[in-house]
């Protein structure tokens, strides 16, 4: 089975229908797209009912931004349906 990583893109443009961005990481500077078929996923949910504990929503870059580490975003991601 292959483990599917959330790719980083740089510009807004470049984020295909279909997928949204986070911020995520210790300093909120790395940015994840993702499908937003993760929105309905259990564990999702749970980073962005953090998100909301933490932010309100009030997200400092301007998007979602998910409080928890690069690695650990990535491990959850990982074991998410598309």
């Amino acid at each position: 089975m292959a483990i599917r990583m959330p790719r980083i893109i740089k510009k807004s443009s470049d984020i295909p229908k279909g997928h949204f961005a986070v911020y995520v990481g210790e300093e909120q500077k790395k940015r994840f797209v993702i499908p937003i078929s993760f929105l309905s996923e259990p564990l999702f949910q749970d980073l962005l009912n953090q998100a909301e504990e933490e932010f309100g929503f009030d997200h400092p870059m301007g998007g979602v931004t998910i409080p928890c580490t690069e690695d650990l975003f990535v491990n959850l991601t990982s074991r998410l349906r598309k």
